[in-house]
């Protein structure tokens, strides 16, 4: 979306003209389909018309109009049609392609996951084309329903309803795949998981959200997230988190499904979200060493925890069944008391650890106690390729004053000025005058789409410049999610997104070197 002036008096034939354009572009493919003979081509401009005429009403309206195209399109306009990918670059992810890294043998450390990381090829080495759907895919199955179940065709990977068969992850039925909400820790049900977690840390009537003081969740080997997918009807929304392993399909699973995901690794570089993002970590059986490299990846969930934030752990070394698992659980005990955690709750297989308030337990250390503090010139709030480092991020000035993060508990605190607006010299006024343009703004697309879209024809959206979240917080009485982008050329505005109890990550929209 635009930042630029809004349109007082934005006019409906304007939708119009580009539905018209979006016809013409495929018109073009098709064009280009019959003039090359190739199946791919062909294949993509089918997909692609028989998204948008699903996906928008009018269609008799876009017809008559297209008389009126020239009048309305400015001039000098010409039209571009990109040729559609070759249909085995269907699920092509350019900067997480493992095929480019094989070919071109990239000296990367497996041992810590550094092939997982973003690698993105040269620019002579880039597509230039549009990813089409894979063979027979279908609109998906709308929002809430989808939670439960997807079309096949949309995600043709089946062999995870075979390998966690015993674990309920999800069912092949016919043409769908249906998710029965189960997990490798919680065969029965996440929404049974979630509510013991809720009883163990003692929250009113069991619910998670504890009355709107945990609202934003961080898991990590989240699988198909169901335990993302179960936490939204409590209004905890969940950065679901996998890697393009083994087991690329999972995000795309949980996408499909309309569930909030990321495609990333604890690996070297740090997560691409500020400091004091979360209330919350999970870990259930996710098969990462938390000890390694003196414990460096649980000092990276250590920094994006707020202040009193909790980290649940579900693991056979959690109730230590063997030697081995008892010697990790007597390191992981012995590491994460050294971090000034503190055991919340401990039950069978789980055990949930609390984040110190205040920077009080770091200085009562004695000296020379590891992890060491980060240097004071270190920004806890740079992500975007920083190296980890294994280091304890203590808390600003201002934590320490008030003792924790001085949020609003939700929904409030998306319209309440959080306290870190300071840190980029914004003031109170500004954040609601930014608010209150962007609902304005919003409320006006939306009037304008009205007519073209029903309650639930949109669920993933994007903000690719966002700002202060105001375009997500405008939306929040839809029944969508928004992944917040906020360029890491620009100012580190994605602290400010995560305290209003939204979502996002730092991106960079014009990557131009091998990294």
């Amino acid at each position: 979306m635009s930042r630029g002036r809004a349109d007082p008096n934005p006019k409906k034939k304007r939708l119009i003209t580009w539905i018209v354009v979006l016809v013409i572009c495929c018109g073009c493919f098709y064009a280009y389909t019959r003039n090359n003979g190739s199946s791919a081509l062909e294949y993509g401009s089918k997909s692609l018309r028989k998204f948008g005429s699903s996906y928008w009403r009018g269609d008799d309206d876009t017809a008559d109009s297209s008389a009126k195209l020239d009048e309305d399109l400015d001039d000098g306009v010409i039209l571009k049609s990109f040729p559609v990918c070759d249909d085995r670059h269907s699920e092509l992810i350019p900067c997480l392609d493992r095929n480019f890294i094989y070919q071109t043998r990239l000296k990367l450390d497996l041992s810590v996951m550094e092939h997982y990381e973003r690698h993105c090829p040269m620019p002579e080495k880039r597509f230039n084309c549009l990813i089409p759907p894979p063979h027979g895919y279908k609109i998906p199955i709308k929002w809430p329903k989808s939670r439960d179940e997807v079309w096949k065709a949309n995600i043709p990977h089946t062999h995870l309803a075979t390998e966690k068969s015993d674990q309920n992850w999800m069912v092949v039925k016919g043409d769908k795949i249906s998710f029965p909400g189960g997990g490798t820790h919680f065969h029965y049900g996440a929404d049974k998981y979630i509510a013991s977690m809720a009883n163990m840390l003692n929250f009113p009537d069991n619910i998670l959200n504890n009355r709107g003081n945990l609202r934003t969740v961080f898991d990590v080997g989240c699988g198909v997230a169901s335990f993302g997918g179960y936490l939204l009807s409590s209004d905890i929304i969940t950065m679901s988190l996998a890697p393009n392993d083994v087991h690329q399909n999972q995000i795309q699973f949980a996408l499909e499904r309309g569930i909030p995901a990321y495609l990333g690794v604890l690996g070297t570089k740090r997560l691409p979200y500020p400091s004091r993002s979360f209330e919350l970590a999970h870990c259930s059986r996710c098969r990462i060493d938390w000890l390694q490299r003196n414990g460096l990846l649980l000092l990276e969930l250590d920094r994006v925890l707020r202040p009193g934030g909790y980290f649940a752990y579900s693991s056979p070394e959690a109730y230590a069944q063997d030697e081995e698992d008892l010697r990790i659980w007597r390191a992981m005990s012995a590491l994460v008391e050294r971090m000034c955690w503190r055991i919340a709750a401990k039950r069978n297989q789980t055990v949930i650890w609390v984040k110190p308030l205040t920077n009080d337990c770091y200085m009562q250390r004695e000296p020379g106690t590891q992890p060491p503090m980060c240097k004071s010139d270190d920004d806890p709030d740079a992500t975007w390729g920083v190296q980890m480092e294994a280091c304890i991020s203590p808390y600003s000035n201002q934590v320490q004053r008030a003792q924790g993060s001085g949020l609003a508990p939700w929904p409030a605190r998306l319209t309440t000025p959080p306290p870190r607006l300071a840190d980029l010299g914004y003031s109170d006024d500004m954040f609601v005058k930014d608010t209150e343009i962007w609902q304005r703004r919003v409320d006006n697309y939306w009037n304008l789409l009205a007519p073209h879209i029903e309650s639930d024809t949109l669920r993933n959206l994007m903000d690719m410049k966002a700002h202060m979240g105001s375009f997500a917080a405008a939306l929040n009485n839809k029944d969508v999610w928004v992944m917040n982008v906020v360029p890491e050329d620009g100012p580190n505005t994605l602290k400010i997104v995560f305290d209003r109890g939204l979502i996002g990550t730092v991106h960079n929209w014009y990557v131009e070197n091998f990294n």
